[in-house]
């Protein structure tokens, strides 16, 4: 009798913990450092929730370990709708299939919100090199075996986006870890380090200066930062699509209407016409899904790039 006097209690408190949520500001981890790309567009759709609200969203920046420990934090928090976290595809899919043994799990730990955007990466070549498309480049890989391909670091987005072309396109690299993102921008540039898979943020002032040579994006579709640029579908490579996305989550047990409301805001933000064009200048791809499409594809990433990893052969070294 008393779970059932529960029950009716928490439905009748639904729909007027939807409308009053939240009454006071909202904690929203960043497992990552103030200024990255991911931070950078985090601020842009908290911002305009922020004022839609009428309450702070407040950005918490805890990068440590790829995101691995604030993603961490994150899913540790109280399940209460003030604490949620930024989740982002290296935390919450590649560590998932890297790293076994972190103390979360992306599918089991959180619930999903929204995906509100997404950083494909791009096929860059040194203007250095003779290479104009993305066949040249294929040819040039097959004549030169082995030829060096950037990233900044075992694991990373654009090391995953090398390995992933490596296998659609039939040819062999060698992967090149950095740790520091500006010199491999430097080394690029020089053509000591002739291939990259870049986030578009990384790279388009050398590319509008005319150093790094944009070949196709890892999308479906065109990025308007970049019109003239084909995707990578558009040239004969069929399914690459490689990007950094990022979505809000939260602890696992979140009551359902405070994920749906939040859902809801993140919807309302990201129409906005000067939040999108704020993310399409910045090279982010603007969207808004519903709780249950990003569930979904969460788990297709995960089944994704594990396959992708497997048959690179991609381990972590610790």
């Amino acid at each position: 009798m008393i779970n059932i006097m529960l029950a009716i209690a928490a439905l009748v408190a639904s729909p007027a913990m939807a409308q009053e949520y939240p009454a006071k500001p909202v904690s929203v981890i960043v497992p990552f450092s103030a200024g990255s790309a991911s931070d950078v567009i985090a601020r842009i759709l908290l911002e305009r929730m922020s004022a839609n609200v009428g309450q702070r969203f407040i950005i918490d920046n805890r990068p440590a370990a790829g995101g691995a420990v604030g993603t961490a934090q994150g899913a540790k928090a109280a399940p209460d709708g003030y604490t949620i976290l930024m989740g982002a595809s290296g935390p919450l899919v590649v560590a998932k299939v890297l790293q076994p043994a972190l103390p979360y799990d992306a599918e089991k730990d959180f619930d999903p919100i929204a995906m509100y955007g997404r950083l494909p990466n791009v096929i860059v070549v040194s203007s250095k090199l003779p290479i104009k498309t993305v066949p040249e480049l294929i040819d040039y890989a097959k004549k030169n075996p082995g030829v060096g391909y950037g990233s900044v670091g075992n694991g990373s987005s654009q090391h995953l986006a090398g390995a992933f072309f490596e296998q659609l396109a039939g040819v062999k690299m060698t992967h090149v870890p950095y740790r520091v993102t500006s010199q491999l921008q430097s080394d690029l540039v020089a053509g000591e380090v002739p291939v990259s898979f870049q986030l578009l943020p990384n790279v388009i002032s050398a590319i509008k200066a005319g150093q790094v040579r944009a070949l196709a994006v890892a999308n479906a579709t065109r990025l308007p930062a970049l019109p003239d640029v084909p995707t990578a579908a558009e040239i004969g490579v069929k399914g690459y699509e490689s990007s950094a996305w990022f979505g809000l989550v939260a602890p696992r047990g979140t009551p359902r209407p405070m994920i749906d409301k939040l859902a809801a805001e993140v919807a309302k933000a990201m129409s906005d016409s000067t939040v999108r064009a704020r993310f399409t200048d910045f090279g982010a791809e603007p969207m808004a899904t519903s709780p249950d499409e990003l569930g979904r594809f969460i788990s297709a990433e995960v089944t994704k790039w594990k396959d992708i990893i497997a048959k690179a052969g991609i381990k972590i070294e610790n």
